[in-house]
C-alpha cells in the first residue's frame, strides 16, 4: 500500500492539519452538542470545548477594555442560544468585569440569565443566522431595495 506525501507528511495528516476550529481540535466532530457529550470520555473533545470557552472568554475581556466595561453581554447563534454549560464556563472568573450568571435562569435559556446582583446584563438572544446571512449576500449584491435592508 502506497501512502500519498505532501513535504514528506502522509496526506491524511495533512488534511486533519487543515481543518480547523471544534473539528481540527477534537479532530471528530464540530458540532458542540457532539462535543459536550462525549468530553467525559474523548480528551480531544474536552480539550477542543476548553479552547473554545477560553478563546471567547479571551475576547470579551479584551473587548471590555477595548471598550472601558461591559453593559450588557449577549449570546446568541446556535452555540450561545442552547449551550448553557458553555456560557457558564465562559462567564466563570469574569466576575471582575461585574458579571455573574443566575444558574437556574441561565440552564433554561431565559432571555436573561444575569443574577440579580450582576453589574452587567447578561442575555440569550435568538437569531435567525440564515435570514441574517441572506440579508448580508443580498445587501452585498444591492438586490435589497431601500425598504428591505
Amino acid at each position: 500500500m502506497t501512502t500519498a506525501l505532501y513535504w514528506g507528511v502522509p496526506l491524511p495528516a495533512v488534511e486533519r492539519r487543515c481543518q480547523s476550529g471544534l473539528l481540527g481540535v477534537s479532530e471528530t466532530s464540530s458540532d458542540m452538542r457532539d462535543l459536550l457529550d462525549r468530553e467525559t470520555q474523548d480528551v480531544l473533545a474536552a480539550e477542543a470545548v476548553a479552547l473554545f470557552c477560553y478563546q471567547i472568554k479571551k475576547w470579551i475581556g479584551a473587548f471590555a477594555a477595548a471598550l472601558g466595561g461591559l453593559d450588557t453581554l449577549v449570546f446568541a447563534g446556535g452555540i450561545g442560544e442552547n449551550a448553557p454549560t458553555v456560557r457558564a464556563r465562559i462567564c466563570d472568573g469574569l466576575g471582575f468585569l461585574g458579571i455573574e450568571l443566575e444558574e437556574k435562569r441561565n440552564a433554561v435559556n431565559e432571555g436573561v440569565i444575569s443574577a440579580a446582583a450582576s453589574r452587567v446584563a447578561v442575555r440569550v438572544i435568538h437569531t435567525d443566522e440564515e435570514l441574517m446571512i441572506a440579508r448580508s449576500v443580498t445587501r452585498l449584491l444591492s438586490l435589497a431595495t431601500p425598504k428591505e435592508s
